[in-house]
Order: structure tokens, then sequence, then C-alpha cells
């Protein structure tokens, strides 16, 4: 530490950046330069931004903050109460049938309403489970169940939150409108119930509500009260925003107007209300923009550029405005006080992307654009009460997604240090819950041993600048002779997709035809699979002079791509670096247009995120059903979306990146149909059982083993007579080459195959697990010839089963047979030929032919090229009964390559990847 004496160490204005790797570097840098600080006492640590300094400081044991403010003209502020007497009369009061289609006074509550009402108080007061009345309160929000009073007690929702210092919640209720002078049976009303429990915070927020109702006019309380009782302010009121917009415009002359939005959805929904205004339809007069990370880079220029005289602007935008740019004309800001938040759920594993309120932090920001370049305003479409009541900061972002990444990274800086320990010591440690989730996924794939210990295959997985998982892909990639890809795949994934979205809704289904356009290429039905042909199309087209016109007719962004080209760079030279491939990487993706093998990749970096397409609901839609037992619907912005509608009983495989839980129900939005050899040979776990036709006998060889057991009284004789029947029953089901067996993958997917194909593909399966290992401890080593010609035996069985994740799943032969495959580019029945600008495309200046596997010339195995001959793959039918529980038998292998033991389905089987939203 000696060379750390004297220098003093200076964080100044952060830019937080959007990939996860960062943050995990500063997240562990901020625990190090804690541990220095004790060590060196003449480090110091300047920090300023819209951050949390005071925690900040005391993190650092009260280190001293110099706060060097920024200079910012004046904004006036105005809310919802404000805005409201703005736009309307008492009497009017915003509520127009072109605005708001609910009734103006609430229904009388039901019977049953009421007594599901006074059994959720009840629950709330005396057991302090507070659930369902939350919940009956989101689900009605009318003032009859904001307001309601126990039959016997007479306590109301509100009385109940504040007695139990449900800070938040009292916060709701009154931003509802919830009426806080109400008394219960004894005369107490909901202050008095606060302070009779004590609870100070919740009493001190009710007397500033009532002080401020109070001191506001009886005007303003009463607009605001009827305003809050008709609608719901979780949602946008578009009709509020297009009446604020079209006041400003006829008030003032100039100064553009920016209106922050939670999500596109919202920024279509407000666009088409102003434009079916007769108002805003004079675009010599006003100019309407959109802004999203997703939208045309050219589309997203035009903000910045100032209009004609005469002109006013109008920008429609996301949180992405609020601190990232500057539009320098801008002077009136609408603030919905909604954004759209990424976040991760560890109890159920899942990842979620709702509509959520800012935080005062980022009230402020978006208050800031109005003063940027000259005075401004800015109003607030929520009360005075809801923007006391917001967070100060939004949630720390390692609060908020899943950290397999991080905790490898702990591992790599302290290999005896316990993950949990060390960051519990990060200045917002996260749950219990999420480090768990973590590092069972990280044993899955065996970066990390069962006891947590380091191992080989994680420091090399842990090397790379890309989640575990997909360094895992890179891997496995690299011995398939499918490299290019996977770097176009790992990128992305880390970044962002490259596609675009349409700014007219008659695009929207160009575009969707575009990216199937594209997954064509590759054999369709895949949303991965369109961006690896996105790429190498528009590289091509990069060359030929010919980006901007692939970039327009295929809904490309070219700064997306750009980055990408520039980050896969990188990541291949990181591979150079460590050694897993050389200096000339022409020969590591002889295989990169092969479907088949490019399944497995996928399969490699997103397993266990697998599931399998159910049949036709009584609704006519089909879900798809996840390792979890959850049944969950396909995003219609994904290629796969028509699967959903298809009125057949085929049950092909999924697998995808991530579970969404959104404000409509949970999704899946990127996905790609496999089939299950690669499931077979990546799987965590695979067992055999005997097939159908063998059960009865079975069984009854089961009945005469109990009856002959019968008559003795030890246990420990009893089992291992028990056991002995088990390894009969084992050596029976795989006696015979030709038996008939069900392969069962992760103790929930059932296939069909052959005694002599299951244990082929369990030799391969040790085999891949040990051209791993033997290639993280000799990473410049040509791999051993017994596993060199078994890699190119997977490549040569995935090669001809490239078809075999098509609708519908067709059965397949022998494993040992011997076949010539078929041409890549020959397109898939019943889908579109891609036009010949795009197939011209992707035959310019690839130099790779299109056999699915290479032979090494010189006779040498190489890593990921060995020499043998194509083979068929296994498995004579798919998707058997998913629910029969035949006796089986496992194979498991416990050093492998993500194929270790687990519990039982569900335990270990799902994980989420962070993926960047607009």
């Amino acid at each position: 530490m000696k060379f750390m004496k004297g220098i003093a160490t200076l964080i100044s204005c952060w830019q937080f950046s959007e990939t996860f790797f960062l943050h995990v570097l500063i997240c562990v840098w901020l625990v190090l330069i804690l541990m220095l600080c004790f060590l060196v006492l003449n480090v110091k640590i300047l920090m300023s931004a819209t951050l949390d300094a005071e925690r900040f400081s005391q993190y650092f044991g009260g280190c001293p903050i110099i706060r060097v403010p920024g200079f910012t003209y004046p904004v006036n502020t105005f809310y919802l109460e404000d805005v409201l007497l703005l736009l309307k009369s008492v009497e009017n009061n915003n509520l127009d049938n072109t605005l708001v289609n609910v009734p103006t006074e609430d229904a009388e509550l039901a019977e049953e309403d009421k007594l599901a009402l006074d059994e959720a108080i009840n629950l709330a007061w005396s057991n302090d489970e507070f659930d369902p009345l939350l919940e009956l309160v989101s689900s009605e929000a009318t003032q009859k169940v904001f307001n309601y009073q126990h039959s016997l007690s007479g306590l109301t929702p509100l009385m109940v939150f504040a007695g139990k210092g449900r800070v938040a919640d009292v916060c709701m209720l009154l931003s509802f409108g919830s009426d806080c002078h109400l008394q219960a049976k004894d005369g107490s009303t909901a202050l008095e119930w606060a302070e009779r429990e004590n609870q100070q915070e919740a009493a001190e927020l009710i007397k500033k509500h009532m002080e401020s109702s109070i001191s506001n006019s009886i005007k303003e309380q009463k607009i605001l009260d009827k305003y809050l009782g008709t609608i719901n302010p979780e949602l946008i009121d578009v009709g509020l925003i297009e009446q604020l917009i079209r006041r400003i415009c006829i008030d003032s002359k100039e100064g553009a107007i920016l209106v922050f939005l939670p999500g596109w959805e919202d920024i279509n929904k407000t666009r088409e209300k102003l434009i079916a205004s007769a108002f805003f339809k004079n675009n010599s007069k006003l100019m309407i923009l959109c802004l999203h990370s997703m939208i045309p880079p050219a589309e997203q220029k035009k903000v910045f550029q100032r209009p004609p005289p005469g002109c006013r602007k109008i920008v429609l935008a996301t949180n992405i405005a609020e601190t990232a740019i500057t539009i320098d004309d801008v002077v009136y800001v609408i603030d919905s006080g909604r954004m759209k938040e990424k976040s991760y759920d560890p109890y159920n594993n899942v990842s979620t992307l709702q509509s959520s309120w800012v935080s005062k932090a980022s009230a402020k920001q978006r208050e800031g654009r109005a003063g940027r370049c000259q005075p401004g305003v800015c109003y607030h479409l929520y009360s005075k009460v809801r923007a006391a009541s917001l967070p100060d900061f939004q949630l720390p972002e390692i609060k908020r997604i899943p950290i397999e990444e991080l905790c490898l990274q702990v591992k790599l800086l302290d290999s005896n240090c316990k993950i949990e320990d060390f960051l519990n010591k990060t200045l917002d440690p996260p749950v219990f819950e999420t480090i768990r989730n973590a590092i069972l996924v990280l044993q899955d794939i065996g970066a990390l041993s069962v006891d947590e210990k380091l191992t080989e295959l994680g420091e090399k997985l842990g090397s790379l600048p890309v989640h575990p998982m997909t360094s895992k892909m890179l891997f496995f990639s690299i011995l398939m002779n499918c490299l290019d890809p996977a770097l176009t795949l790992a990128c992305a994934s880390d970044y962002r997709n490259p596609f675009t979205l349409p700014m007219l809704p008659k695009d929207k289904k160009r575009a969707d035809a575009a990216r199937a356009e594209l997954a064509s290429l590759y054999g369709g039905d895949s949303d991965q699979l369109a961006v690896i042909a996105a790429f190498e199309c528009w590289n091509n087209a990069k060359q030929r002079g010919q980006e901007a016109r692939f970039c327009s007719e295929y809904f490309i962004s070219k700064s997306t791509m750009t980055m990408l080209s520039g980050m896969r760079q990188q990541l291949q030279n990181e591979l150079i670096r460590i050694g897993l491939i050389l200096d000339d990487v022409s020969s590591c993706s002889l295989n990169a247009r092969d479907p088949g093998v490019l399944h497995a990749v996928l399969m490699a970096g997103l397993y266990p995120m697998v599931g399998r397409l159910r049949p036709p609901h009584k609704s006519g839609k089909r879900l798809i059903e996840t390792p979890g037992g959850e049944k969950v619907r396909l995003h219609p912005h994904s290629t796969n979306f028509s699967l959903s509608l298809r009125k057949t009983d085929d049950c092909p495989l999924i697998t995808y990146d991530e579970i969404m839980r959104g404000d409509g129900g949970m999704v899946i939005k990127n996905c790609t149909v496999v089939g299950p050899l690669p499931l077979l040979l990546l799987a965590t776990e695979i067992a055999v059982a005997p097939a159908n036709n063998n059960d009865n006998e079975d069984d009854n060889d089961d009945n005469d083993d109990d009856g002959s057991d019968d008559g003795d009284g030890s246990d420990e004789d009893g089992m291992e007579i028990d056991n002995q029947s088990v390894g009969r029953r084992e050596q029976k089901i795989m006696s015979s080459p030709d038996n008939s067996v069900t392969v069962i993958v992760d103790r929930w997917l059932f296939f069909g195959s052959t005694a002599l194909d299951v244990a082929q593909i369990y030799c391969l399966r040790e085999r891949l697990s040990a051209a791993i290992l033997f290639k993280v401890t000799h990473p410049s080593t040509v791999l051993p010839p017994v596993l060199g010609a078994s890699m190119h035996a997977i490549a040569c069985i995935l090669s001809y089963d490239g078809r075999s994740g098509k609708l519908p799943l067709e059965p397949v032969d022998s494993l040992t047979s011997m076949v010539n495959a078929t041409e890549i580019d020959k397109s898939s029945p019943g889908k579109k030929n891609p036009d010949e600008f795009l197939r011209s495309l992707m035959s310019q200046g690839t130099g790779r032919k299109s056999p699915f596997c290479h032979h090494n010339n010189t006779g040498t195995t190489n890593f990921g090229s060995p020499s043998s001959h194509n083979v068929r793959p296994p498995l004579n039918s798919a998707g058997k009964n998913q629910h029969q529980k035949p006796a089986s038998r496992g194979f498991r292998n416990g050093d492998g390559f993500g194929m270790r033991p687990h519990g039982p389905r569900g335990d270990s089987l799902k994980r989420q990847r962070k993926n960047g939203s607009g």
C-alpha cells in the first residue's frame, strides 16, 4: 500500500453507463476503496452528481463533502392541482367525454365487497397481513373503497395503515383522495390512531396533509378530489396532457415543450391523441417528435434541431431525456411522474419491467430540463402530496438485477472470501435470495464448487467482460467452430437489440416482416438468429456502400451496429489474449451458418431457460410452460408470436433469454424454437425410464420383488434388496441396444429414444465436459484425438438436426446412421424466401461454404475442428406425456460444463439476464 501514500482519489460527475459490467466494477471498486481508506489516511473522495452524497460520506467514515453547484435558470413549478385550475373550472374539471369515460359517482359496494373489506381490515390490524387490503384498495380504486369503514369498529384503510406505521401506503391513500377526517366508532381519526400507536412519521404526514388541505383554497381541493376520484393516477392521462399542451401553445408564442412519459406505448398514445386533434395538424406551426432509445438515430437527432421561426417543437420522451442529453430550446416540461423501470424479483426469480413513480431526484432533474438555457416552467402531473411521498432516490441497481457476474468478480478478487460477506459490505447490499440465486447459477455452470470455491472454469468464465453464461456460450462456440455468430449474440445481449421501432403505425407490419425475413436466413423461428443475420448483412452492406439502404429497409440502427462491431472486436481480442483462439480467427467460424450448431450455441448460453409450447388453450392462444411450471405468453414483438396462434398440437421446445413480468402479465420477448438434441447434450441432468410399452412388464416385476420381501423385517436388508431391484430394472432398461426408452430431461421434459442412442448421448456429454475442462487448463493445446473426434461428431449430429426445431417435430433416425447434411441455404418449408438484396448480402465476402462440418486438411484435430464423419441424431420421437412419472435411471456429470445434478423441478432451473431497455 506504500504507493497509495499521499494520493487523493477524485470521483467527480459520475456518468453511470447502461452496461452492467461497469456497474459491477463500480460496486466492487467502492468496497475496495473503503478497505483502502482504513489503511491509507490520505485518501480523499469527492463526488458530485445527483447521488445521495451524505450516504456516501457516511460509508467512507464521514469524509468531507465539497459541493459545487451548477448554474441553472429559475424554473416555475406547478403540480396537478395547479394544472387542473389552469385548464378547467370546477364545473368541468377536465372530465369531458373526450378525456374520461367513467361515471363521476361511485356505485354502492355490494355486500360481498363489504365482507371482503371487513375481513381484510381485520387481518391487517390483528395479524399484520396487509396484502389482502392492499389488493382490494388497488384493484377497486374508488372513493367508496378508500373511505370504507369497518362494519363493527368503523376503522378505515387509512386508519389501519396509519396505526401500523405503513407510511408508503398512507401516502398512497392520501394521494388517492382518502378522507383523513373520518372517525371510527370510538371517535378516533387516522391521525389519532397514528399518535396512539406511536407512529410519528405517519402522524406527521397526515398533519401536513391536513394543514395543506386547510391552506388550499376550497376550489383547488374540490377540483383535485373530484379528479382523483374519477381517474386512476397510476395511468397516463393523455387527454390531460393534450389539453395542457394546447393551453401552453395558446398562452405563449415560442419555446419547445418536453413531455416525459414512461415508455413507447405511452409515447404512441400521446402522439396519436395529438395528431387526432385539428389543433395540432398544422405541421408548419407544430412539430411533434419522439425520443426513445430504440428509434432510428436520424429521428433522435431531430429533437436537437431548432424548428423554423413560428414553429413550436413538442418532444415526447422517456427518461432518456432526463440526464443524458440537453435540448437547448426547451422552455416547458410536462412531467407525468412515471417511468419504466426494470427490476428483479429474487423470490420468484423473474425480471420485471413495470411503470413506477419517479424519485425526488429524478423529478428535480426533469424540472432542470426547462432551465438549462433559459428560464422555464415545469408541470408535474401529480399532486403535492404525491410529490412529498416520492422516494428520495431510485433503488440502486445492485438491488434491481441478478448479480451472477458480480458474484464471480468477487471470487476472482478474493477466492477465499464468502460472497455474501463481501457483498454485505457494499453501500446497498442485495437481499440474501438474490445472492443465493446467483451462486446456484454459478454452481450449475461449474464456475463455483458446491462449497463455493472458484473452479478453473470459473476463472476463465470470469476473465471475459460478459455474463458468465455468455462466456460459457463462447467456449462452446469455439469447440463447435461457430465463434462469429456467438460474438454477435454476446455483445447484443450485453448492449442492446439493433432493431429500431417503426415511427409510423403503418410501418409496424413491415418491421415485423423484416425481422422474420432476416431470421429465415438461418431457418426462421428465432429472434436471436435474426440479430445474427442482421449483423452479417449490415457488415456486408457497409462494405458494398449499401449500409443506408439496408438499415432503412430492415429497421436497423446504424449506431448500434457500429457499437456492436467495436464490442465484438474487443471481445475477440480478449479470447486471443487468454489463449482460447489464435490470432488468425478465420478457422473458428466454419459452422457459422449452420442452424443446428447455432441452436446448440444458443442453448449453451441460455440454458436452463427452456420451455415447451403448450397445446391451444380454451381462449385459442398457446402458452409456454417453463421449468418452474409457470404458463407464460409470447410477446407480440417476437418473431415467434405467430406460433401462439397456430391451431396444432405440436409442442416444440423454446429457449429464451428471460421471462419479463410487466403491466400486462408475464411474457417472453426473445426466443428460439430448438430441437431436443442441444438440450440433451447440454442439460444439467438426463434420466432414462422404460418406454410406455414396457411399463406393465416392469410393474409386474416390481410386484414380484415386493412379494418376496414381505417376510423380511430388517430395514437395512430391505434397503439393500430394494437397491438390487432398482439395479436389475436399470440393467433391464439398457440391456438391449434396441430397447425403447423414455429420456427425462431435468425431471420435466420427456422424449422417446433407444437404449443405444441414449448411451451414446451420455458418452458425448462426458466427452464435451472433458473437452471444456481440457481447454480451460490447456488453452493453447490441441485437443487429444479422442476428444477432437467427439467434438466433430457432436457438430455433425447437430448439423444434421438443424431443422429439428421447426414445426412440426418430425421423427429422426438412429444416432449410428451416417448421412450427408443438406445445404444450409435451402429455405425452410412455408417460409417466405428472402429477397435478392438480402441473399446477396448473406453471400457477400463471407468465404464460408455450405457444408456444416469441416475436416482438417493436416490430419490433426484442432480446437473445434476435429475430423469425423457426419452422423444422424438420436430420438425416434419427441414430446412424450409430460405428466407420466416412470421409474428412471439418471445420468449426471458432476464436473461438467453445466451438467450437474440439481434438486426437484424448479429449484435451480430459472435464470434471468440483464438486457437494456429504452
